[in-house]
């Protein structure tokens, strides 16, 4: 791996949660490999281009919110997990999940298969 699975879990929240385009593109370059995919019971994108969109619409769904990590990070071979929250500062969580996290060889992200464990309807 080129990072650490929590210097990656790092970048990975960092692209959900910044709001200037410029640097997001930055972020997603750094952490996901080009065909890089994602997928949840919301969204089901694949590349970076597919990433920013799938960001954009989270901002517009959840504004004044940011994700998080809950507990800690883990690896075993190619394979990362992580627990997250969905809130707005100083406010209970109104979504939460885990996401399981594929790399590729350089050790960016190659997919991310995430599991919500509650999330308002939408």
């Amino acid at each position: 791996m080129t990072t650490t699975p929590a210097a990656l879990a790092d970048q990975y929240f960092a692209m959900w949660n910044e709001a200037d385009a410029d640097r997001r593109a930055e972020i997603i370059a750094a952490a996901w490999s080009t065909d890089g995919v994602f997928v949840d019971p919301s969204f089901e994108v694949s590349g970076h281009e597919g990433l920013t969109k799938m960001v954009e619409t989270a901002h517009q769904m959840f504004p004044g919110h940011s994700f998080s990590l809950t507990g800690e990070v883990e690896q075993h071979h190619d394979r990362v997990r992580w627990s997250w929250h969905l809130a707005a500062a100083g406010q209970q969580p109104v979504a939460g999940g885990t996401d399981v996290v594929s790399l590729d060889a350089d050790g960016k992200i190659r997919e991310v298969v995430g599991f919500l464990d509650f999330a308002p309807a939408h």
